[in-house]
């Protein structure tokens, strides 16, 4: 299957333990400067994902959501994870005023809880996973955005 072939797949995780499982695929194909959306009500595991995708880069402390500061920074050895919350956040220019777009250097990996509330003040997704709830665990659809985000696809999804 070719890059401009990729659009969404969606996928079924039965366990907590498969949403972090697929959490570290993800990591496992990630780069500098991805934009990644993370859509789903509340408890649908977003800030699990977060903590699987983490966890894959060896990131060993307590993962938490940031919902009352909007960001938490994940310094690794070789870049930044910022994972953001925007539940609170009252107004989209907000994330101006906290130095949202110095977070968009191209130099880190953003992981947007909730980017519908700052519309027009983010970057364009690179993927976009959409997370509800099913009979026994979780559906993610994931969507790529840009031709970074297909490739990434791509090397999740080879089939």
């Amino acid at each position: 299957m070719s890059a401009d072939q990729i659009d969404s797949q969606t996928i079924h995780l039965s366990t907590e333990e498969e949403q972090l499982v697929f959490a570290s695929r993800v990591a496992g194909v990630a780069a500098k400067g991805l934009v990644i959306f993370l859509n789903g009500d509340l408890g649908t595991g977003k800030t699990t994902f977060v903590r699987g995708f983490l966890r894959a880069l060896n990131y060993e402390g307590v993962v938490k959501s940031p919902t009352y500061t909007l960001v938490e920074p994940y310094d690794l050895t070789d870049f930044s994870v910022y994972h953001f919350d925007l539940y609170r956040l009252a107004d989209p220019e907000e994330i101006e005023y906290a130095g949202g777009r110095d977070y968009f250097d191209g130099e880190t990996i953003s992981l947007i809880e909730w980017p519908e509330k700052a519309q027009g003040f983010l970057p364009d997704p690179d993927l976009v996973m959409s997370l509800e709830y099913a009979d026994s665990g979780r559906n993610i659809e994931v969507s790529a955005g840009t031709e970074r985000g297909k490739k990434v696809m791509l090397a999740l999804f080879p089939d």
